[in-house]
């Protein structure tokens, strides 16, 4: 019995562009982010979804609305992008200027115990992430499901998959589409971080 996980990354926000850490705060898409979307429904119109799932943040839930053209989703806490605590809202530069050294740290090794204050510890959110996608799994056995988030959500997941530590080199585009097709409980990347879409 086959199932398939069709992973995207929501629409651009003013905070992706402006290239500011966007994790749980509550970011709305900007409008080339919902025209992302639009641009992504004409995609997923020809592939028969059995069931939707969202992260509860407004970006990831408009992108699925917008790209799929309904309403009934499901909204899961458990698939929101990592808590960047003292990060979030703040560029590279600025950070720089206030937290250089634990920041330079994590940047080198996500996974590395680095106290950045108020973030989510990255052990912590991968375990979060695998536990909201395997209760969707379960709950879909045999079914293609589309399941909006975000870049760290989608990055830890594969580099769990891989068994990879390479954090950043699996954060995908805007609107990406990834798939993750399920033989039994075994996972198997077809497709990673797709844009063909906005072309």
């Amino acid at each position: 019995m086959r199932t398939t996980l069709i992973l995207i990354r929501h629409g651009v926000t003013d905070w992706n562009a402006r290239k500011k850490y966007c994790g749980y705060i509550d970011v709305p898409l900007n409008r080339e982010g919902q025209k992302q979307a639009r641009m992504l429904r004409k995609r997923l119109d020809r592939i028969p979804i059995d069931a939707i799932y969202s992260s509860d943040l407004k970006r990831a839930v408009k992108t699925a609305v917008i790209a799929s053209g309904k309403t009934k989703i499901t909204k899961i806490k458990g698939l929101r992008e990592i808590n960047f605590g003292v990060l979030e809202g703040l560029s590279h530069d600025q950070i720089m200027k206030k937290y250089p050294i634990p920041y330079t740290n994590w940047l080198k090794d996500p996974f590395k115990k680095h106290a950045i204050p108020q973030a989510e510890n990255m052990s912590a959110f991968k375990k979060r992430i695998a536990k909201a996608i395997k209760a969707i799994t379960a709950s879909n056995r045999g079914k293609t499901i589309a399941v909006f988030c975000h870049g760290g959500t989608i990055s830890v997941f594969f580099t769990s998959i891989l068994k990879k530590k390479g954090f950043w080199r699996y954060v995908p585009k805007s609107t990406s589409v990834s798939i993750v097709e399920y033989n039994g409980n075994k996972p198997r990347i077809k497709l990673f971080n797709c844009t063909k879409h906005l072309r």
